[in-house]
């Protein structure tokens, strides 16, 4: 995570659609450079845990900015994580058409390169925002900041933040979301709590997607499950499929619940 994991020089700040306006979100500051570590030389351990504890607290300010601004609006905004091919893009996509019409969405999506999933995102018929980061493994709040900016979303509105698919970064990284959700896929193995236990812990759903396939693999649920309550004894875990929409009730009736106790806090 910049000077922790190295993703620092090659970060970029580019949004699809550049903008020159202003907005009431307004980050009156200049992002600061972030540091390529690779336990560079001259640079104490002590030196380089300042920096990363820097970079987190300068983050967190950020992050609290947004949060102000989705509390202000009544707003639900989702952090999605997971690792590459969990199908978590296929479930957004999923997600908004069953739910478009009764409820306004908006979409961050977060890769290093390329505007395919915010692409598939709109051709669903909602407003979606491609942030690419380049080399950087993460999206940040600030970036989210100036994404608001753009998209400027509804009042009482449900946001998705797709982030960069990656088990390790996001996790450290508040965006001002409500909840962060980590899909895992069955394909990926049943032990992936415990590998990345950082963002199981982070997370207060984990989404065990693509459940269709299990007839055709060799994968515990029971145990995969286990080993989230392990690393994180508060996670809500729901099974679903977003090929097949087995299990997607579910998923929809907790984000439901969600804007409702949103709905509460805000008024």
């Amino acid at each position: 995570m910049c000077g922790v994991c190295g993703c620092g020089e090659g970060h970029t700040h580019d949004h699809e659609h550049p903008h020159d306006h202003q907005h009431e979100h307004q980050h009156g500051h200049v992002r600061a450079p972030l540091i390529n570590h690779v336990h560079a030389p001259g640079i104490s351990p002590t030196r380089m845990v300042q920096i990363e504890q820097d970079i987190l607290a300068k983050n967190n300010q950020y992050a609290a900015e947004n949060r102000r601004f989705f509390s202000a609006r009544g707003m639900l905004v989702l952090n999605l994580v997971s690792s590459p091919g969990s199908g978590k893009t296929t479930l957004l996509a999923e997600t908004i058409i069953r739910l478009k019409d009764t409820l306004e969405i908006t979409v961050i999506e977060g890769d290093q390169q390329t505007s395919r999933d915010a692409e598939r995102i709109r051709a669903t018929g909602v407003q979606a925002l491609q942030i690419n980061t380049g080399k950087g493994c993460h999206l940040d709040a600030h970036r989210v900041g100036h994404a608001l900016e753009s998209l400027q979303p509804k009042s009482h509105s449900l946001l998705f933040i797709e982030n960069v698919g990656n088990l390790v970064c996001p996790s450290a990284f508040d965006l001002g979301e409500a909840h962060k959700v980590v899909i895992l896929s069955v394909t990926e193995g049943e032990d992936k709590p415990i590998k990345y236990p950082d963002m199981f812990h982070a997370a207060d759903l984990m989404i065990l997607n693509k459940i269709d396939l299990l007839p055709h693999l060799d994968f515990n649920v029971e145990e995969c499950i286990g080993y989230a309550k392990q690393v994180n004894p508060r996670i809500k875990v729901l099974s679903l499929s977003a090929k097949t929409g087995e299990g997607m009730e579910n998923w929809l009736r907790w984000l439901r619940g969600e804007m409702a106790l949103q709905e509460i806090g805000y008024a």
